[in-house]
């Protein structure tokens, strides 16, 4: 299972809004460069933010986006479920009449704690954990970083 760059992307800016949180809006452009995003493409994923009341913006002098609540009121469970839809791995897991072996099927119940690991990592992780990990790995040696 992979997440898509949406998920992935948006992921990261939000990181960025709570990495500076209370100091006011950012601009789009230094998410984008700080982050390497296009621009362009995270235009695009701001506006479901805004719409979930995630993220707030403005325009003009002084304008840009922040986060509307707190980091540590903000759960990874809630920004992957808008940014990514549901997690579920196989259709069968939440319409179990979409197989008619679901009722005995031994995968299924790996696809289903598949999904409540998911879940579980995704529900108990905010985005201020995000930022402290993020300050953990920029506090380490640097040869302990690494390039995938």
């Amino acid at each position: 299972m992979k997440l898509s760059t949406k998920g992935q992307y948006g992921t990261r800016a939000l990181l960025e809004m709570a990495r500076h949180y209370g100091e006011g809006p950012l601009l789009l452009k230094d998410i984008a460069e700080r982050q390497q995003i296009s621009l362009r493409y995270l235009e695009h994923l701001i506006g479901p933010l805004v719409g979930a009341g995630i993220v707030k913006t403005t325009r003009g002098f002084k304008g840009g986006v922040w986060l509307a609540r707190p980091p540590a009121d903000i759960k990874l469970s809630e920004a992957m479920q808008l940014l990514e839809g549901d997690i579920t791995p196989v259709e069968c897991i939440n319409n179990p009449g979409s197989c008619t072996r679901s009722r005995t099927c031994a995968t299924r119940d790996v696809w289903d704690e598949m999904k409540q690991a998911i879940h579980g990592v995704l529900e108990s992780t905010t985005l201020e954990d995000l930022v402290k990990r993020q300050e953990s790995k920029e506090h380490q040696p640097q040869s302990e970083n690494y390039e995938i």
